[in-house]
């Protein structure tokens, strides 16, 4: 008689079970010397779990190896760098060109350019415009992620950035109608606009949904020159204490529902943060076809 492996958790997607438990101690107890990162990358390695990509999923695995230690399971060995010891530097300021634009989009929407700058030049230049124009600052996103710029010439007017979806929105997922194992299999065919940023110089009527409605046509295609698969749904959340949320709903995104104010990680019933209204956006018709498989 065949008896299933006796099942610990899910984290991510990922069963873990007692089998992969013994597995983790003798990996730890082979290689003492192994960092922190390079236990998880071992194990990525050995369990080959991996981005759609070809990637590692090093940071996702660190987070797990992490739980267990905590819930008991595996002791890693010591961090190399004591936590506090390093911070990310927060982007310095770049200069640009602040002269105010304020005239018709039709005089300048032939003049606009897309540039997908993540892994390139330009890179340090979004980085900056979000961290010193852009109420939230920079955040260095996880996983899959873009980041645009959108140029008049050769100056910046405005930034997009997109990384991936929420792992569970229920007005999202009652929307798209899919069942949980679907949502495991195909979140990364979703991708989260976490920050839109017009230069605050930049005062041009209707620019805003227009940027959103180009970005909408070609972001598929980019996602899937980096992470070889394309990207069927766009979300984003929109602070109600600060907007309307006008740009996304003239840009045809669909408005959803509302957050309750509790925050990602708050166990409680009660508001800790501002109301955030939600907004979704299908890239093509069939897109619950895709999703639902």
């Amino acid at each position: 008689m065949v008896f299933a492996m006796s099942k610990i958790l899910s984290y991510r997607g990922r069963t873990v079970t007692e089998a992969d438990i013994a597995f983790l101690k003798n990996v730890i107890a082979a290689h003492p010397d192994d960092s922190r990162r390079a236990l998880s990358r071992r194990v990525c390695q050995a369990w080959n779990w991996t981005q759609s990509n070809g990637q590692l999923k090093d940071m996702v695995c660190r987070g797990l190896l992490l739980h267990l230690e905590r819930e008991g399971y595996i002791t890693q060995p010591p961090p190399k760098r004591i936590i506090g010891q390093y911070r990310r530097k927060r982007p310095e300021l770049v200069e640009v060109n602040n002269a105010p634009i304020n005239v018709p989009l039709k005089k300048i929407r032939s003049q606009l350019r897309f540039e997908q700058v993540r892994r390139s030049p330009h890179e340090k230049l979004f980085n900056s415009l979000i961290e010193h124009y852009h109420y939230l600052s920079y955040a260095q996103p996880v996983g899959e992620h873009l980041k645009y710029i959108v140029f008049c010439e050769q100056r910046p007017v405005a930034c997009l950035a997109f990384s991936s979806a929420a792992f569970a929105l229920n007005v999202r997922d009652d929307f798209i109608g899919w069942s949980k194992e679907q949502l495991n299999n195909n979140r990364h065919l979703l991708a989260y606009n976490t920050r839109f940023l017009i230069l605050p110089w930049i005062q041009v009527k209707f620019l805003a949904s227009h940027l959103l409605s180009q970005c909408a046509r070609r972001i598929s295609s980019d996602w899937e020159a980096v992470y070889n698969h394309p990207i069927y749904w766009l979300e984003t959340f929109v602070d109600t204490e600060r907007f309307a949320g006008t740009c996304y709903k003239a840009a045809n995104w669909r408005y959803l529902g509302r957050t309750k104010g509790r925050g990602k990680y708050n166990k409680s019933h009660k508001q800790l943060t501002s109301i955030k209204d939600i907004y979704g956006l299908p890239l093509e018709s069939k897109f619950r076809d895709k999703l639902c498989l």
